[in-house]
């Protein structure tokens, strides 16, 4: 009787199991993203485009525009508890700390920590109410990282009060839709990072998009480009508190030669490479990495910035901190970061260094360097384009 039986077919083996799956579902891909490669196909090659030179006569304007009130001014970081963006909240504070021209404190609309987006969470200095009662009569500048939600009501709330006590208001990046949202950019001139220039302008028509320039300021309030323009921003305020001695030394630091407003706004759009890159990343999913950054107390918070931003920007892989107990560890410039992971160790094979031996500028390239070894230099480009980096 079994040998009238048919023969089976063998059952395939795990691994042949799971490519026949990963097949199927990338085959699926295909199908339902047939529109969505019509569209990459229509999206222009990437350009090479030059920045302008800028004015002396802009560059004086800015300075002069960005004179604190008070000899030691108070600069005040604003961000979202659920969702703010890693480099926008930490560079300033960062850079603003080492130079010693100012008071700097990191706030929260709420108690609690902050959770950065692509990466880190951290314990501010206070929450904004707390701030407002400690300081009446409102800071200095008022700096404005992109977050996760650009129409927070507390948020809102307290950046026109802030305007109206005359602080100066800085958008980093896609801050400047928060701002925006806040009602403070209408009539004036402004830009922010490229990929959100669009929306921004769709939701407030009566902003002049400046282009060609890292940072615009107009009435008492400046805006950046994308996410690295927090660190030319951050040393063009050290150069209108301090002088430009000062500035310079702290560039030094930071291994940035230059800090002008010059920007190549031509060379960051939306092109086929970098939307194709995007897609082939997200595709595999199954090859997703996770990262480990061991915090150490006094480490350089702006390099920590940098490269746990940029590992979580490839769509590859993503950065977790790691220490041995839970508590907060403090950086160089006293910037609490709150470990991910406690306890235990990572896998040598998935650490990354923040350079320590490294200025933060020269760390940057370094990672950008070490995800080019790993994915390839198309994902390096695609992060640095996030990053808004003209990269050399």
């Amino acid at each position: 009787m079994s040998d009238l039986q048919p023969d089976r077919p063998a059952r395939p083996q795990k691994p042949m199991r799971l490519r026949l799956v990963l097949g199927a579902i990338l085959g699926l891909a295909v199908l339902s993203t047939a529109g969505f490669g019509l569209w990459i196909a229509s999206l222009p090659p990437a350009s090479v485009a030059l920045a302008p030179p800028v004015p002396q006569a802009e560059t004086d304007a800015l300075l002069a525009a960005l004179k604190p009130k008070r000899p030691r001014p108070l600069i005040a970081i604003v961000g979202l508890n659920d969702a703010t963006e890693t480099t926008d909240y930490l560079l300033p504070h960062g850079i603003l700390k080492r130079a010693d021209v100012a008071e700097v404190v990191s706030l929260a609309t709420g108690p609690g920590p902050v959770r950065l987006f692509p990466a880190l969470t951290v314990q501010p200095d206070m929450t904004i109410a707390d701030f407002d009662a400690a300081h009446p009569q409102g800071a200095d500048h008022v700096i404005v990282p992109a977050m996760s939600r650009d129409d927070d009501p507390a948020a809102l709330a307290w950046l026109r009060s802030q305007a109206e006590k005359g602080a100066t208001i800085i958008g980093i990046c896609a801050g400047a839709k928060v701002v925006a949202a806040a009602g403070l950019l209408d009539g004036r001139r402004a830009t922010t990072h490229w990929y959100y220039l669009d929306e921004m302008l769709k939701r407030s028509p009566t902003i002049r998009y400046v282009a060609d320039r890292r940072m615009v300021l107009d009435a008492g309030v400046a805006t950046t480009t994308g996410i690295t323009a927090s660190m030319p921003m951050m040393l063009t305020l050290v150069e209108a508190i301090a002088g430009r001695t000062r500035a310079e030394a702290v560039a030094r630091d930071l291994g940035l030669e230059t800090w002008d407003a010059r920007h190549a706004s031509g060379a960051f759009r939306l092109t086929r490479p970098f939307a194709t890159t995007v897609l082939a990343n997200r595709m595999e999913f199954w090859s997703r990495e996770e990262f480990g950054i061991r915090l150490e107390p006094g480490m350089d918070e702006v390099s920590l910035a940098l490269v746990a931003d940029a590992w979580s920007r490839t769509y590859r892989s993503s950065a977790a901190t790691y220490a041995a107990s839970p508590d907060a560890v403090e950086t160089m410039n006293g910037v609490r970061i709150i470990p991910d992971r406690a306890g235990t160790d990572w896998p040598d094979a998935r650490s990354v260094s923040t350079f320590p031996d490294r200025r933060p500028a020269d760390a940057l390239d370094r990672v950008l360097d070490a995800i080019t070894a790993r994915y390839g230099d198309r994902t390096a480009h695609v992060v640095a384009m996030q990053l808004e980096y003209p990269r050399q």
